[in-house]
């Protein structure tokens, strides 16, 4: 009988000494939905049209996930997202077998120059360049398959600025302590 209570102390010690660095919930050290954000439509200073909606839509979308932050649509935020498209790159990859001109895949690339700004003091917390990227397979109708990947794009480029978001440090925050000091005897 100590037998089996001796192994079921040592499996649940074992299953949950896995846990010890997971932290639940918002990694900013404040509750969820403690500060605001709004996003704000990108300017668009590449020529490839329909951008700013498809990243607008998965900023939005990606910070609601999140739930670090309480979106705001219109109004007062505490945070103002604003940003620039500023480049659409697509790169051929692969090539058909036996046609070297003929592209099989492309990487496509959407890079945001990202602005954060505090509404009250109106300090600039964050001013980055951010990039998403995908693979797309061309058939026979290229047009549709980049159709179909720009909110791919949009999504990862939106993941990235809510990473920054949310894990970042912003000024005037401490930074949590960090004791490696020895324990006294």
């Amino acid at each position: 009988m100590n037998k089996w209570i001796c192994l079921g102390l040592l499996g649940a010690s074992l299953m949950t000494g896995g846990c010890a660095g997971y932290k639940l919930g918002p990694t900013t050290g404040q509750p969820a939905g403690a500060k605001s954000v709004r996003v704000t439509f990108f300017e668009n200073k590449t020529l490839e049209p329909r951008l700013v909606v498809a990243v607008n839509r998965a900023m939005k979308k990606q910070l609601q996930q999140d739930g670090s932050y309480a979106l705001k649509t219109a109004g007062n935020a505490d945070l103002v997202v604003t940003g620039e498209i500023t480049d659409f790159r697509r790169n051929g990859i692969s090539y058909k077998p036996g046609d070297t001109l003929t592209v099989q895949d492309y990487s496509l690339s959407l890079t945001a120059k990202v602005k954060v700004t505090e509404r009250a003091t109106g300090e600039v917390v964050l001013e980055q360049d951010v990039t998403g990227s995908t693979i797309v397979r061309v058939g026979n109708d290229f047009a549709a398959g980049q159709r179909q990947a720009v909110p791919l794009i949009a999504n990862e480029l939106a993941r990235s600025v809510t990473d920054v978001l949310t894990i970042g440090e912003w000024p005037g925050e401490a930074a949590p302590e960090v004791n490696n000091a020895a324990p006294a005897p």
